[in-house]
């Protein structure tokens, strides 16, 4: 059972809702949308409110603008992507909050969608502030939830509008808390995760969670790195967080037979100097020198990929990549784990995927479509499987809970 109201619990005919939606998208050098798949998350939600008659207030974020206006971050290409995929048109405004912006929301008739700029114009955004939260909550009559990539974080668009409006979750939140929900508490097994990425320090805790749950758990990426120094191995100037190596030992310790990490690694000087790259089998005796360990090697990847078919996984969760993902050079570990992925998937499991660079490279391969579950907010579902309460979902409606002050 899902914690929260969502939106079917309350009755939101023909009142103007305000929606926090998570569009932040990658954009080119022309403003164009690379990649559309949280705007496409976000239509069930949409669409229903536009069977119901709303008036519809989008709001969300895109890239780090530090609290002050930048063209280069404007949503108003969003708007067009939006309304392309909604086959209608998307109004925008260039504010989210004043004067101008309230005559927008007003004006707005059933059923149709108008997007406002960017919340992180203003600094007051990611302060929380009540004052911001205030303005933006007069612009609906009922909060919406649909930002599963940004309820870890306490802003006024997930939290501080829930003080002054009936505040519920979207379709597309529901759904991901319904499915991370199913790893934490009964996943089937074999149940395997894939963790890569960069910072050793902020996966521990989710490290440790999973361990506890999973039966099988593989590490890539820049991460491995700690790990494997943690072992005893020369790691080169491979990425190393030397605050963690003694924690991580205590890990391996702990739990030595779960626990998988590169057998070997394609290694260059520096990503600007690929062509220079070699594989580095890791042995105890062995130094890289001025190397640094930039993807998965040979050996690892043909190694996890046999695991993997011959264990045949019910349940697999992927996030991070497993490489210099962004050097097309140092991407073919990423590539070649997530085709396994893909097979994994077509033999009926349960293949949950996370992060950008994860689903990146599902969509390149053509995969994305296979997968059990994408998930939207890579940093969200990470937070969510460490055990973290998180802000923008505690803040909703409770079943049989009272409406929040009104404005």
């Amino acid at each position: 059972m899902f914690p929260k109201k969502t939106v079917r619990d309350i009755d939101v005919r023909r009142k103007r809702v305000l929606v926090r939606v998570d569009y932040n998208v990658p954009l080119d050098e022309k403003g164009r949308v690379l990649d559309k798949t949280r705007i496409v998350e976000s239509l069930p939600t949409i669409n229903y409110l536009m069977e119901q008659e709303c008036p519809i207030v989008l709001m969300s974020h895109l890239g780090r603008p530090g609290g002050r206006p930048d063209r280069k971050f404007s949503l108003r290409p969003v708007a067009g992507a939006l309304g392309g995929l909604l086959n209608r048109k998307v109004q925008f405004v260039d504010d989210c909050i004043g004067i101008k912006v309230d005559q927008f929301a007003r004006a707005v008739m059933p059923s149709e969608v108008l997007l406002l700029e960017n919340l992180r114009f203003y600094e007051e955004e990611e302060k929380n502030d009540p004052l911001f939260s205030r303005a933006l909550a007069s612009l609906g009559r009922v909060f919406i939830n649909d930002a599963f990539g940004s309820v870890h974080r306490a802003h006024a668009s997930t939290v501080g509008v829930t003080q002054f409006l009936p505040s519920v979750a979207g379709f597309l939140l529901e759904r991901e808390i319904r499915v991370l929900s199913e790893l934490l508490l009964k996943p089937q097994r074999p149940y395997f995760a894939i963790l890569g990425g960069a910072k050793v320090g902020d996966k521990l805790a989710v490290v440790r969670n999973l361990l506890e749950r999973v039966d099988n758990l593989m590490i890539g990426g820049a991460m491995a790195f700690t790990f494997l120094k943690a072992q005893g191995y020369d790691v080169g100037k491979s990425l190393v967080d030397d605050r963690r190596v003694t924690e991580v030992k205590e890990i391996l310790e702990k739990y030595s037979k779960k626990i998988h990490l590169p057998l070997d690694a394609m290694a260059a000087p520096s990503k600007e100097r690929a062509r220079e790259s070699q594989q580095i089998v890791f042995e105890k005796e062995k130094t890289i020198g001025d190397f640094q360990c930039l993807d998965l090697g040979e050996k690892t990847i043909a190694a996890w990929s046999e695991f993997i078919r011959k264990s045949k996984p019910k349940t697999l969760f992927w996030n991070g990549p497993l490489g210099m993902f962004e050097a097309k050079e140092f991407s073919r570990g990423t590539f070649e784990i997530a085709k396994v992925l893909g097979e994994v998937a077509r033999n009926d499991g349960n293949v949950i995927v996370g992060g950008g660079d994860s689903i990146a490279a599902l969509a390149e391969l053509g995969l994305t479509r296979e997968m059990t579950h994408i998930s939207t907010g890579g940093g969200a579902s990470l937070e969510y499987l460490e055990g973290k309460t998180l802000p923008g979902i505690a803040a909703l409606q409770d079943a049989g809970n009272k409406p929040r002050k009104k404005l």
